[in-house]
Parts: structure tokens; sequence; C-alpha cells
């Protein structure tokens, strides 16, 4: 087994900045993950040649999967880096941005866009929490499950770094709105903003968007079921708009 783990990283100071390749080789740990590799580079930021550099910026949180915080494209493949086990990887481990959302420097991209996305489609379940509410209404098993499912997802972009759709020329809101909007949709409590969330996904960038390619669903860590959602959204949207049609 080699000593050193070699890493292929692409790097550039801000948008619109040159982008550039550098390479890096760093002692081989036991149990190594791409975070791992990143900090023995900040730790001593010389090149494989033997260049002195910056440290490579990138970002993160809980390194356990579950804030969504360092998604990158790894080997060609948009994961979780703290999740991407060096044993599992061919050298050199190739890391890249992901592409479909602004860059702010290296590995760093900006998410804002899918939170505002959640905003669209009023991802939050309409509570007074300013008394005690008592216990909540309970769902069919079936139900309560497939919300689970669904509110799994952490916002990590995989799945609209995968999406054809999501480009410089749509508005797509992408798979991780559309799916959440569904989740909140079969929330008894959530449910009060129902036909509002139909309109947002209805409306410029919503579901009509969608080319269905399927690639979210496998692209997603956490195995939210992406193309379910979408599929059961696509549903009840046409159903709303046939009601709202034959009622005017």
């Amino acid at each position: 087994m080699a000593e050193t783990v070699r890493l292929k990283i692409r790097r550039q100071d801000g948008t619109g900045g040159p982008a550039r390749w550098e390479t890096f080789e760093v002692p081989r740990l036991p149990h190594m993950n791409v975070i791992t590799c990143l900090q023995e580079i900040q730790k001593n930021p010389v090149d494989a040649q033997g260049r002195p550099t910056t440290p490579v910026v990138w970002d993160c949180n809980c390194l356990e999967e579950v804030c969504g915080a360092c998604s990158m494209v790894i080997n060609g493949r948009a994961r979780q880096a703290c999740t991407a086990l060096i044993e599992h990887l061919d050298q050199p481990i190739v890391l890249e941005p992901l592409s479909k959302f602004p860059l702010v420097r290296d590995l760093m991209v900006d998410r804002e866009v899918m939170f505002e996305n959640l905003k669209r489609i009023k991802g939050w379940v309409p509570v007074d929490g300013t008394y005690n509410l008592g216990p909540g209404p309970r769902l069919m098993e079936k139900k309560r499950q497939f919300g689970y499912r669904l509110s799994r997802c952490m916002t990590c972009g995989c799945c609209m770094e995968a999406c054809p759709q999501v480009n410089v020329r749509t508005n797509f809101m992408g798979p991780a709105a559309l799916a959440q909007a569904l989740y909140f949709n079969i929330s008894p409590i959530g449910s009060a903003l129902a036909e509002e969330r139909l309109e947002a996904v209805m409306g410029d960038g919503g579901i009509t968007e969608c080319g269905n390619a399927q690639n979210c669903v496998k692209a997603c860590p956490k195995e939210v079921p992406l193309t379910t959602a979408i599929a059961d959204l696509n549903r009840a949207t046409t159903w709303y708009f046939v009601r709202n049609w034959l009622t005017r």
C-alpha cells in the first residue's frame, strides 16, 4: 500500500478568475477521507513538486453526512467529502467544485439558491409556537415512512449538480425543492399552505421544467425518493389545475 495519497485539485481564486490544477501528496493515515487529506494540505500547503502554495479552500461542518456542506465533485461524481474514504477511491483523487453553483473559491461554492428555493415553496410548517399545541395529528404509517424519507434531504446540492435541467438557460428550482414541497404538503399541519406551494411549483422554474432524467435520485447521498416525489407532486398539480379550471 502506498505511503502517500495523491490528489489533483481544481483551484480558482473566485468567480471569473482563471482556473488551474494543482497536485498534492499527503501522508497516508488509517481510515482517511477526503476531508482528512485537505486538512493535511492545510497544515503544510506545498504541492507535489515541493513548491509552496496556499491552503485549499473548502466547506464542511458536521463531518458525518448530515449538514451537506462538504459537497464537491470527487473523481467525476458529486458527493460528500466526509464519507469519501480514500481506500475506496482511485488515485490520483480528482477534486472539483460543484459546477451548478456560484464559486466562492477553490472547492467552496455558494448554495444560497437552494435555500431561496425553499422560501419559494414555503418549506416550513405554519404553527403558532407561543403556547402548548398538544400532540400532533397521527399519520398513516405508510405516509409517515414516506415523509421521513423525504425529510432526510440535507440541501447538499448533489441532485442539482446531476440534473441536466439545472443550467444557466433555465430557472429550474431543482429536485430538492420539489420534494420538500411535497413533504410539507403531506403533513396534516403543513398542508395549510398546500395550495400556495402548488402555485409556486407550477410557476416559472417549477415542475414543468423537470426533464425526468432521473439522475437526481441516483446522485442523492441520502437516498431521498426524488423521482417518486416529483411524480406525486406532478399528479397533485394536475388535479389542482383541473379542479380550479372546472370551478371557474
